[in-house]
């Protein structure tokens, strides 16, 4: 069922930690925002005392090797903003400021849960406007060799498919599908950790990444298992997390989506190029309220003539 109106937090809550690339410290707050606001980075402590506002849309995204970048790295960028964004797209929480002191959100235990937990520290807010949905009319596909990510009509949710497949028996081929909801969310995804793979963390330090990595934030992967003393905290915890990624990433369309996103062997790279193909051609959307009005016409209310109209945003 379609949430109708839009939310924000109750209060600010602030979170701090370590970015798992950049390794550097980072205070983050979380404040509410009025309606229409939608989500966007106050990205501070930049050289000269500056600071910058930078709109979680597509449109800002700059990077998206191991993670999501918006910003410009050289005026004011932040990494890695994708589980927060899931967090806040899980929920179905629109309107929020990130007040963010360093660059790149803090990886805390790797998942949306400390998102989450402190969300619910000082709780949600329903606000008076309408929410609004991108709603998907034409399908939407890209490739790039074995992989695919698409988007496909959906009247009556936002639908996630989707699939991995890697060389390693610890991971293989694992798929799941979910209609996003809060709850779904909260119980399905939120705890599914980022992972990587031991053989690869010299090259990943050599090249800047993964410098604040560790196994209190990351599922590493050996030749024959999980390193992790805990485990998995689901079996499919792999493909749970890349489910993750792809609500976080599919957010920055701005608006939350009502159709079918399907993929294959995706990652960041994907999940922002649909949202490219999605937003190359107007034809292939729609902006819908949450409760659809009736086509313009006059209703009869008593002694009163009330003008009923559907404006549609373009």
């Amino acid at each position: 069922m379609k949430q109708s109106q839009q939310t924000t937090l109750r209060a600010a809550v602030t979170l701090v930690g370590t970015g798992v690339h950049s390794g550097d410290e980072v205070k983050m707050i979380l404040h509410p925002a009025e309606a229409n606001h939608g989500i966007a980075f106050l990205r501070t402590g930049l050289a000269g005392g500056l600071d910058r506002l930078i709109d979680a849309r597509h449109l800002a995204v700059t990077a998206t090797e191991l993670c999501t970048v918006i910003g410009d790295r050289d005026t004011g960028a932040v990494a890695t903003i994708e589980h927060l964004m899931a967090a806040l797209s899980g929920l179905g929480i629109d309107n929020v400021l990130v007040e963010i002191d360093g660059p790149e959100v803090p990886i805390l235990d790797g998942s949306s849960a400390p998102f989450i937990d402190a969300i619910d520290q000082v709780g949600v807010a329903v606000q008076g406007a309408t929410r609004r949905y991108l709603k998907v009319l034409k399908p939407v596909r890209v490739t790039q060799g074995k992989a695919f990510a698409e988007l496909l009509p959906n009247d009556r949710a936002f639908r996630l498919d989707v699939e991995i497949d890697f060389p390693t028996p610890v991971i293989g081929r694992q798929r799941k599908a979910i209609d996003l909801s809060p709850s779904v969310f909260r119980r399905e995804i939120s705890r599914a950790r980022t992972f990587g793979f031991m053989r690869d963390v010299e090259k990943l330090w050599s090249a800047g990444f993964a410098l604040g990595a560790s196994l209190e934030n990351t599922v590493a992967i050996g030749d024959d298992g999980v390193m992790n003393p805990e485990g998995l905290r689901y079996a499919d915890e792999f493909v749970r997390h890349k489910l993750l990624d792809a609500v976080g990433d599919l957010s920055l369309a701005g608006l939350p989506l009502l159709g079918t996103y399907r993929s294959y062997c995706g990652g960041h790279r994907m999940n922002f190029s649909v949202l490219e193909a999605l937003f190359s051609n107007r034809s292939n959307y729609a902006i819908v309220d949450a409760v659809p009005r009736r086509e313009p016409a006059y209703a009869d209310l008593g002694s009163v003539a009330a003008s009923v109209l559907s404006p549609e945003m373009h």
